[in-house]
This record gives structure tokens, C-alpha cells and sequence, in this order.
């Protein structure tokens, strides 16, 4: 599946899976953006998991917000191999 694919081959990058780290929380949050994308293009009536798709879009925005500024070459790596936006707001 979707997530299985960006697990193997973010872990196949980094030996050591970092929970904590900025990458790995935003792409726990693309792989939750992705499936509940999914779901919603089936039940598009279901509001609660849209809020909550709104709120998991801000909290990888503030996460992205703040690695840009921190590292912006591994920013850069990390939305390319996501294959998601750079953000417009700064």
C-alpha cells in the first residue's frame, strides 16, 4: 500500500527510524492526509473527517513551516520525495 512504499523507502534511507524527527512525523501525516483523501472522495458528507483532515493539513504546515526555516536543504529533499507543495505562505 501507499504507506508501506514511503515507510521502506524513507527507513531504506535512514537506518534509524526517528519517531520524533520532522521528517517522519510529516510523512505520518502525508500517508493520514492520503487516506483520509481517499476516503472522502467516497463519503463526502462525512464533516468530521474533514475537520480532521484540516487540522493533521495544519499541523504538517507549522511542521513544514518550521523545518524550512531550521534546514532548508533537507526541507527541499523531503517535498520532493513526498511529491507535496512548497508552501506560499512565509
Amino acid at each position: 500500500m501507499v504507506k508501506n512504499f514511503f515507510l521502506l523507502n524513507f527507513s531504506q534511507e535512514k537506518k534509524e527510524e526517528n519517531p520524533g524527527s520532522v521528517e517522519f512525523q510529516v510523512l505520518n501525516f502525508t500517508n493520514k492526509i492520503r487516506r483520509l483523501t481517499s476516503h472522502l472522495e467516497l463519503h463526502r458528507k462525512d464533516y468530521l473527517s474533514q475537520r480532521g483532515l484540516r487540522k493533521i493539513l495544519g499541523k504538517r504546515q507549522r511542521l513544514l513551516s518550521y523545518f524550512s526555516n531550521k534546514n532548508r536543504i533537507r526541507y527541499k529533499k523531503l517535498i520532493n520525495q513526498l511529491d507535496i507543495r512548497e508552501s506560499q505562505i512565509r
